[in-house]
């Protein structure tokens, strides 16, 4: 009897043990910034009621937290960054994240009170642009996409007002903090906006911007990323969250959220 008590024993703990792996392997922790996740509340239903599979939401107030946190294996998954953004980090910090799935573009604008078009812009018109090395790129490459100046080519992703090769307009420009462009626009002829500014701001950029980023592969290196570990990119169960998040439905509650300001671009 002692015998059979000590193998049913044994055989209980294999079963706990086995089952408690399983359980960890269908949980996968998703980093997110901010509190507005409609998309993946929806999800952690969709995903435990079809696939088994447990979202966790682990909530950062940063950009620069969720790398790291991959980075220790504290969170399997994230999808807050822009690709450029998380590729930058990764140079600097020797950090080995990497895209396994596309999210939204949140679309870059340029906004004014004084002029309804681009064509409208005066000489020497005095332009806002975001100070931080990725947004003051990113908007003069939206400014030479809209035609109003050119860059040096060799600068790539990264340019600065330095390099500015063509300015037919003589447009002057007023750097300054990304939060600081929104209230510039009173002060200024244009102001190119980060899309969470504009909205804190009350603004709707795909409405409001006069000039907008659009889809394109000019724009790809500002699309938003879901994200895993290199060593991880190929995992099953992290393919299935990409394919349930690209979906129709997804996309529906990415224009509610955003009242048509982010852009689904799968």
């Amino acid at each position: 009897m002692k015998k059979w008590l000590k193998i049913l024993g044994v055989f209980a703990l294999f079963l706990a043990l086995t089952g408690c792996h399983k359980s960890k392997e269908n949980v996968i922790k998703v980093g997110v910034v901010g509190e507005k996740n409609n998309e993946w509340e929806y999800l952690q239903k969709e995903l435990k009621e079809k696939e088994g599979l447990q979202i966790e939401l682990v909530k950062f107030t940063d950009y620069r937290a969720p790398i790291e946190a991959l980075e220790q294996g504290e969170i399997d998954l994230h999808a807050c960054l822009t690709e450029i953004y998380m590729d930058k980090m990764n140079k600097e910090s020797g950090r080995h994240n990497t895209t396994i799935g596309y999210t939204t573009l949140n679309p870059m604008g340029i906004f004014s009170k004084k002029i309804s078009s681009i064509d409208a812009l005066k000489d020497g018109g005095l332009v806002a642009i975001p100070n931080d090395v990725s947004n003051e790129s990113r908007a003069l490459l939206l400014l030479q996409e809209a035609g109003l100046i050119q860059l040096d080519k060799s600068k790539s992703l990264l340019p600065t007002v330095h390099d500015i090769t063509e300015n037919p307009k003589n447009l002057q420009f007023k750097v300054l903090e990304s939060n600081q462009t929104a209230r510039a626009m009173d002060e200024v002829d244009i102001s190119l906006i980060n899309n969470d500014m504009a909205a804190n701001a009350g603004l709707i950029p795909t409405k409001d911007a006069i000039f907008i980023e659009k889809k394109s592969d000019s724009s790809k290196p500002y699309w938003n990323v879901i994200a895993a570990d290199v060593k991880n990119k190929d995992k099953e169960t992290y393919k299935t969250v990409v394919k349930y998040y690209q979906t129709e439905k997804v996309a529906q509650l990415i224009d509610e959220k955003s009242k048509g300001s982010s852009i689904p671009i799968w």
